[in-house]
C-alpha cells in the first residue's frame, strides 16, 4: 500500500514513527506538507497538486494537522475524501474536535460528565459567571489555546473577575471551568485507535504548575484505567466521530471528567510512558480500512 502522512514537519517524532511503522509492514510511506497543496475543485474530478505534480495512487491518508492550519488542513483532508481515499481522521471530525465549545456541547449531549463550564458573549456580569462554576479557584481557557497555552488558574474571585474583564476588553473568547482540586495537577491521556484503547498515561504537572501538559514540563507514566474511565474515553471518541483520538480526562470525586478530545494526539509521550508501539496500531487501522 501507499500511505501518505499529512504533516508540515517530517522531522516530528509522530511523523517519523508512523513512517518507520509503515515501512516495517512493507508499505510505501510518503509525507505530504498539506500547507503546500493546491486543490483543484471540479465536478466529479477533485485533484490535489503537490510540488507541481498531481497526487495519485494513494491508498490511505493519516492526517497530522496542526491547530494553526486547521482550516486549510481540513480542506485538504476533505479533498482526499472526495477522491474516495480513506483518511484515518475524517475532515468533519477534525473540525468538530478543534472547536472547543462545540466539542464540549457534543460531549455533554452524549451524556459524558465534564467540569462545570460557562461560555458567554463578553458578559459584563463576570461575578455571576464565577458563581456559576462554583466560585474560585477556577480555570479560564482561551478557545484557541493549545498545549496548555492560554490557560489561566484564578485563585480568588477578585482575580477571576479581573482576568475575565481583561479578556472581554480584548474581545478574546474564553470558557470558564470549575477547578478540580482533587485532580492535584494531574490528568489522564487515553489513546484510542479504531474504537480500542491502545494506551493510557497519567500526566503530572511540575511542582507549582496546575497544567499537566508535557510541553509545559510535566511528567508521564503508564496508567491502568478503571472500567468507568475506559468506557468514558471510548464514548467520548465515538461521540466526536474520531477513529484516532487522545481523550484527556480528570479524576474527580464524582468520577472521570472529560476535558477534551484531541484529533492529532502526539505519539512521543504515550509511547515513552507505556512502552507500546502505538504507531503500528495506527498503520493496522489504515490497513483494515483502505481500499
Amino acid at each position: 500500500m501507499k500511505i501518505a502522512i499529512l504533516s508540515a514537519n517530517p522531522n516530528l517524532y509522530s511523523t517519523k514513527r508512523l513512517i518507520e511503522a509503515g515501512k516495517k509492514k512493507g508499505h510505501e510511506m510518503i509525507v505530504i506538507d498539506h500547507t503546500k497543496c493546491d486543490l483543484v475543485i471540479e465536478k466529479k474530478k477533485p485533484i490535489i497538486i503537490y510540488k507541481n505534480e498531481r497526487i495519485q495512487g494513494i491508498d490511505g491518508v493519516i492526517p497530522r494537522i496542526g491547530a494553526s492550519v486547521t482550516f486549510f488542513g481540513t480542506a485538504v483532508v476533505r479533498q482526499f475524501e472526495m477522491m474516495k481515499i480513506f483518511t484515518a481522521t475524517e475532515s468533519q471530525a477534525l473540525v468538530r474536535s478543534r472547536d472547543k465549545l462545540r466539542s464540549l456541547q457534543i460531549l455533554a449531549r452524549a451524556g459524558l460528565d465534564l467540569p462545570k463550564t460557562v461560555f458567554s458573549n463578553y458578559s459584563k456580569n463576570v461575578s455571576n459567571i464565577v458563581d456559576k462554576v462554583g466560585g474560585a479557584p477556577l480555570v479560564i481557557k482561551l478557545l484557541e489555546g493549545t498545549q496548555g497555552l492560554g490557560v489561566v488558574l484564578a485563585d480568588n474571585k477578585n482575580s477571576a473577575e479581573s482576568i475575565l474583564e481583561a479578556f472581554n476588553g480584548l474581545k478574546a473568547r474564553v470558557i470558564v471551568q470549575e477547578f478540580i482540586k482533587e485532580a492535584k495537577g494531574a490528568d489522564i491521556r487515553v489513546f484510542i485507535v479504531d474504537g480500542v484503547v491502545v494506551g493510557a498515561m497519567k500526566r503530572q504537572g511540575k511542582e507549582g504548575e496546575f497544567r499537566s501538559n508535557l510541553h509545559r514540563g510535566g511528567s508521564a507514566e503508564i496508567f491502568q484505567l478503571s472500567d468507568e474511565e475506559e468506557n468514558a474515553a471510548l464514548k467520548a471518541a465515538k461521540s466526536m466521530g474520531l477513529g484516532i483520538a487522545g481523550v484527556d480526562m480528570l479524576q474527580s470525586a464524582r468520577g472521570p471528567l472529560i476535558l477534551e478530545v484531541n484529533s492529532s494526539p502526539g505519539l512521543e509521550g504515550i509511547e515513552n510512558a507505556t512502552g507500546k508501539d502505538i504507531a503500528s496500531q495506527i498503520i493496522k487501522y489504515v490497513e483494515r480500512n483502505a481500499d
